[in-house]
């Protein structure tokens, strides 16, 4: 598998994957989130011709890390689709198939994106812990004191260097103040926001993840 960085909290570990996805070895559950399906198709319907070919990819990304990892449980952390107007009948098929074509369940922490989409085969769940882990879609203060809230929403990435040498990554940002780590969005077709320099940052860049100085 390609280059990864580790986060260690107590005693449990999670794999921070350049595939912008989160691995725990121990519990087998693969964490991710923010895929936003069908945002061309939405945006198709509001006038706004974009290419219908970005969930493929998002979705042959998955079944690679699957077929790769085999997971117990795929988790996602809110915003599988980007509005009902992208829940198309062919999203829907492809949909009720992720679950036998990953060997493994699915389950869906609702996100913003997705109040009020009907979904074949799925329902979205409250945010719920894993272990060490409470997961949830937007950021959340963890039930308990010894739990890390991994969360969505955000889309964090680093902004890396000056002027036309500046970049824009998808990152992984750990806030120890909050308790907290934001996932970057798995999906291709969504847009970023900086994440606070005060966090621990973890840069993905084509197929390594990649830890910031900075934050302790």
């Amino acid at each position: 598998m390609s280059s990864n960085e580790t986060l260690t909290w107590g005693n449990s570990r999670l794999e921070l994957l350049p595939q912008r996805a989160a691995w725990d070895p121990e519990l087998q559950v693969l964490l991710i989130a923010d895929l936003h399906l069908g945002k061309a198709e939405s945006f198709q319907a509001q006038g706004i011709p974009l290419p219908s070919d970005g969930d493929q990819g998002n979705l042959n990304r998955l079944l690679e890390l699957t077929a790769s990892l085999h997971p117990q449980q795929v988790l996602v952390l809110g915003d599988l689709i980007h509005s009902q107007l992208g829940l198309t009948p062919e999203l829907q098929e492809k949909l009720a198939a992720l679950p036998e074509l990953m060997g493994c369940e699915l389950v869906l922490v609702g996100g913003n994106h997705d109040r009020g989409a009907v979904f074949p085969t799925l329902q979205a769940q409250p945010s719920l812990q894993r272990g060490a882990w409470w997961l949830s879609h937007e950021p959340e203060t963890p039930p308990e004191p010894e739990l890390l809230n991994i969360c969505g929403h955000v889309h964090p990435v680093a902004v890396l260097g000056q002027g036309s040498d500046r970049l824009r990554l998808p990152c992984f940002g750990l806030d120890f103040s909050q308790q907290r780590l934001l996932l970057p969005a798995f999906g291709e077709l969504t847009g970023g926001h900086p994440a606070p320099l005060k966090m621990q940052r973890w840069v993905i860049a084509e197929d390594r993840v990649l830890k910031l100085p900075g934050a302790n």
